[in-house]
């Protein structure tokens, strides 16, 4: 397991995609095939955000800097690139009951992305087709978040993995099966 000082020096190293990784190791998330087009750099400082929280360690230095560069690479749009990292971010965000105008955005951005059959698709472009194994991230992520479920049709993203659980692929159906927990865990308090 990687400490806060290990971060720490891969960050002002710039060895984002080494910190990512590294921080990725052992995780239920390891199991999404990820390529960033738009850096490691926010992938990075989120699963570190997360990471630190877990450790009960945001009252660090590194936290504040971590957050404040995860803020500054929120695009116009609300999202972080695609639809999986922008999850990924806003899980960060959410740490510790996080709020703010970030989070609406990132919010707004995945709600207006959602299909009518309750899915997302993997880029942010609307004409292109659901995708499971994003949709699965996306309810890894953030399911079990008050804010999200407000957000989004949480119904409709529920029922259509219910119903073709069966199909999905093994990565997908992994995350699914970890997302339908915590989706449930959350709706049953």
């Amino acid at each position: 397991m990687i400490t806060v000082k290990q971060m720490e020096r891969a960050w002002n190293a710039r060895q984002y995609e080494r910190l990512y990784r590294d921080l990725l190791a052992f995780r239920p998330e390891a199991t999404l095939r990820m390529d960033f087009e738009s850096g490691w750099a926010a992938p990075a400082a989120a699963m570190a955000l997360i990471r630190m929280d877990e450790l009960s360690q945001s009252h660090l230095p590194l936290f504040g800097k971590l957050l404040r560069a995860l803020i500054a690479t929120q695009q116009q749009d609300g999202g972080w690139g695609d639809v999986t990292t922008t999850a990924l971010c806003l899980r960060a965000l959410l740490c510790g009951d996080g709020h703010g105008l970030a989070v609406e955005q990132g919010l707004a951005f995945l709600a207006k992305l959602q299909k009518p059959d309750g899915l997302w698709p993997q880029l942010p472009h609307h004409r292109l087709p659901e995708d499971a194994n994003a949709s699965a991230a996306v309810l890894h992520h953030l399911g079990d978040q008050p804010s999200f479920q407000a957000s989004v049709r949480m119904a409709d993203a529920l029922a259509w993995f219910e119903l073709n659980e069966t199909f999905l692929d093994i990565p997908a159906r992994e995350l699914w099966n970890r997302a339908s927990r915590r989706c449930r865990l959350f709706q049953a308090a």
